[in-house]
C-alpha cells in the first residue's frame, strides 16, 4: 500500500471518529426486508385545449369537448349511441326499457337494483323527475322540447320502476334521460341548477371517478371507480390535461402525452403531420354535436321586421365568417349549409338558397334611411345592434367580432357583447328571466343530443303554454313562433310525419325568415400514439372517451 492510499485512509477514520452521528446506512437494517420497484401506473394522459368547467351536460353554457368526455364517463345514461348512430339501451343502468301504454303514451324503465351514485344512494325515479323539470323550466337547456311532452313520472319497487307518461306520442324518447344528475345532492344546492356542476361533480356513477379536478393547473385526473358495479375500465387513470395546442403537439413528441383531443387550426395540423414523420400515430376527424349558427332574433324589437333581418343577413359574409371561426382546421370541411340537421349526420341535405334581397332596398323599405358614406337610422337614431357572444368560449368570440367588422362596412353600426355563459343562455336570451340587455344577434351553439326532430322543435317551434298556474316555459332563443310551421313541427315531434318530408317544408320557410346563418358543425382532432390502445373516434357526436372503459396502455 503506498504512502498516499494510507494516508487517505487514516484521513477518512479520523473524519469518521469525529462525526457526532453515524451516516445512514445503505440499506433497510430490518432483516428479511427487501427493496421492490414501484409497479409503473397503467394511464393514459390526453392532451385537451381546455378543461375548465361547467360540466353540466344538458346546459348550452356548459358545452364543450371535456364536458361530453367527462359525462360520458361519470354519469349515468338510459341510452347510447351506437356506433351506427341509433340509440343503444345502456345495460349498466337499465334493465328493460319500453313503451307500455299507447293511451296515455307511456314508457317504463326497469333499473338495475345495484346501481348507484358513489355516495351510495341508488340511482332511481327521483333522479328522472329532477332533470325532467329541470329541462321544462329552466332557459338555456340543450333539446327540450322531448322533455316538454312529458305530463307526470311515477315510479314504484322503491323508484327502481320509473313509468313516465307523455302528453302525445314521442318516437324520439330513447334520446331522453342520458346523463343523469343526482337529484338527492343538487336540488336543494347553493345556486340551484345554474350552479350545477359548475366546478366538480359531488356524486358520479361511471366506469371512472374524480381523483382531482384542478381548473386553475389545468388537469382533471380521473381513477377507476372501484364502486362501479359493472366490468371495471382497463385502466388504472385517464389524465386530461390542458395545454396550448403546440405544447400538446410536443408532449405527444415526447411521449408524455399518449392521445390529444384539440380543436386545431392549418398551424397544428401541419405540426401533427411533421411529428407523424417521425413517429408512429393516426389521426381521426371527429365532428361535434355543435353548430356555430348567427341568431337573428325576432324577440329583438329592432329585428322584429324580417326586412332588417334579412337586410343584415345579405350584408355578411359568410364565407369570411366560416373561414375566421374553423381556421383552416377540420371544421373547414363540415359548412352547415341547412337549418336543422348537422353536416355529418345521417339524413343531411343542403337547403340553403341564394341570397335574395338587396340590403339597401330592404333597409330602405323598412323605413331607414342612410346619409352619403354614413350609417343606417330611423327618425333620427341610429340603427345600432347588440351582437352578443358567450365570453371565453371560442370560435363564437372571434366571429362576432367579425359580425362586428362586416356591418360597419355596410354601414350599419354595432357592438360586441361578451359576457358569461350562464348569463348568456339563461337571462339575455331569455324571456323568462329580467336582463337589461337586449340582444339583437347572438353567435351560440345549436347542439344535437341524438333527436333532429327535437333540434327542430326546440330551436324554431313556439313554447308550449303552461298549466294552470305553472312556471312559465322559455321561449326558444331567437324568439320565434311561426303559427303555420308549428303543426308541421308537432305531426313530426309525435310522429305524424317523417322528419325528412317536415324539413321539404319548412327549411324554405326558414330561411325566408332570416331568423338562423347556420355557419358550420364543430370538429375535434383526435391524435393517438401507439402507446394507446383501442383509442377509436367512438360513436357519432359521443366523443372519444365514451370508449375509453377499453383503452389500455401498450407499452407496460
Amino acid at each position: 500500500m503506498g504512502k498516499r492510499t494510507v494516508l487517505a485512509v487514516v484521513a477518512a477514520f479520523a473524519l469518521a471518529g469525529c462525526s457526532a452521528t453515524p451516516p445512514p446506512p445503505l440499506v433497510p437494517s430490518t432483516p428479511g426486508m427487501t427493496v421492490v420497484p414501484k409497479e409503473k401506473l397503467n394511464e393514459i394522459v390526453v392532451g385537451m385545449d381546455d378543461v375548465k368547467g361547467g360540466y353540466n351536460p344538458h346546459t348550452l353554457a356548459a358545452q364543450s369537448t371535456v364536458t361530453t368526455a367527462l359525462a360520458a364517463l361519470l354519469l349515468p345514461s338510459t341510452f347510447r349511441t351506437d356506433a351506427d348512430g341509433s340509440p343503444r339501451l345502456d345495460l349498466d343502468l337499465v334493465v328493460s326499457a319500453e313503451v307500455t301504454s299507447a293511451e296515455p303514451y307511456t314508457v317504463t324503465y326497469t333499473l338495475r337494483r345495484d346501481a348507484s351514485w358513489s355516495d351510495s344512494a341508488p340511482i332511481a325515479a327521483e333522479d328522472f323527475v329532477y332533470l325532467w323539470q329541470r329541462m321544462r323550466e329552466e332557459p338555456g337547456v340543450v333539446d327540450p322540447a322531448g322533455y316538454r311532452l312529458i305530463d307526470d313520472i311515477t315510479s314504484r319497487e322503491g323508484g327502481k320502476v320509473v313509468e313516465v307518461v307523455f302528453s302525445r306520442p314521442y318516437p324520439g324518447w330513447r334520446s331522453l334521460f342520458r346523463n343523469l344528475l343526482p337529484a338527492h345532492l343538487l336540488k336543494d344546492a347553493p345556486g340551484g341548477w345554474s350552479a350545477a356542476l359548475s366546478d366538480s361533480f359531488p356524486a358520479t356513477a361511471g366506469p371512472f371517478a374524480v381523483r382531482t379536478l384542478d381548473q386553475p393547473r389545468g388537469e382533471i385526473i380521473l381513477e377507476r371507480n372501484d364502486r362501479f358495479w359493472e366490468q371495471p375500465p382497463a385502466l388504472d387513470r385517464l389524465v386530461l390535461r390542458r395545454a396550448s395546442q403546440h405544447d400538446t403537439i410536443e408532449a405527444l413528441n415526447t411521449g408524455d402525452d399518449q392521445v390529444a383531443l384539440i380543436r386545431a387550426d392549418a398551424i397544428a395540423i401541419k405540426d401533427v403531420e411533421e411529428l407523424a414523420k417521425t413517429t408512429p400515430l393516426s389521426t381521426v376527424v371527429v365532428p361535434r354535436p355543435e353548430v356555430v349558427q348567427l341568431l337573428l332574433r325576432p324577440a329583438s324589437p329592432r329585428m322584429q321586421d324580417v326586412r332588417v333581418r334579412t337586410a343584415v343577413m345579405n350584408s355578411l359574409d359568410r364565407d369570411a365568417l366560416i373561414a375566421t371561426g374553423t381556421r383552416s382546421g377540420p371544421s373547414a370541411s363540415l359548412r352547415a349549409d341547412a337549418q336543422v340537421v348537422a353536416p355529418s349526420k345521417s339524413g343531411y341535405v343542403p337547403t340553403m338558397p341564394a341570397k335574395v334581397g338587396d340590403p339597401v332596398q330592404l333597409l330602405t323599405e323598412a323605413g331607414y334611411t342612410r346619409p352619403t358614406d354614413g350609417q343606417w337610422g330611423r327618425d333620427n337614431k341610429p340603427l345600432e345592434l347588440t351582437i352578443a357572444a358567450p365570453a371565453g368560449v371560442e370560435p363564437y368570440v372571434t366571429i362576432a367580432n367579425q359580425v362586428q367588422r362586416q356591418l360597419s362596412l355596410s354601414g350599419i353600426a354595432s357592438r360586441v357583447l361578451t359576457t358569461q355563459p350562464n348569463q348568456l343562455f339563461g337571462q339575455d336570451l331569455s324571456d323568462t328571466a329580467t336582463s337589461n340587455e337586449t340582444v339583437d344577434i347572438a353567435v351560440v351553439p345549436q347542439l344535437d343530443t341524438g333527436d333532429s326532430v327535437a333540434v327542430l322543435a326546440s330551436a324554431f317551434g313556439c313554447r308550449p303554454s303552461p298549466e294552470d298556474g305553472g312556471t312559465p316555459i322559455p321561449a326558444n332563443l331567437s324568439g320565434f313562433c311561426d303559427q303555420a310551421v308549428q303543426p308541421v313541427i308537432e305531426q313530426a315531434l309525435s310522429g305524424g310525419l317523417l322528419l325528412a318530408d317536415a324539413l321539404r317544408t319548412i327549411e324554405p320557410i326558414l330561411w325566408q325568415q332570416a331568423v338562423s346563418m347556420p355557419l358550420f358543425q364543430v370538429a375535434d382532432l383526435l391524435v393517438v400514439l401507439p402507446e394507446a390502445g383501442n383509442v377509436s373516434a367512438g360513436a357519432p357526436f359521443a366523443g372519444p372517451m365514451s370508449t375509453a372503459r377499453t383503452w389500455q396502455r401498450e407499452d407496460r
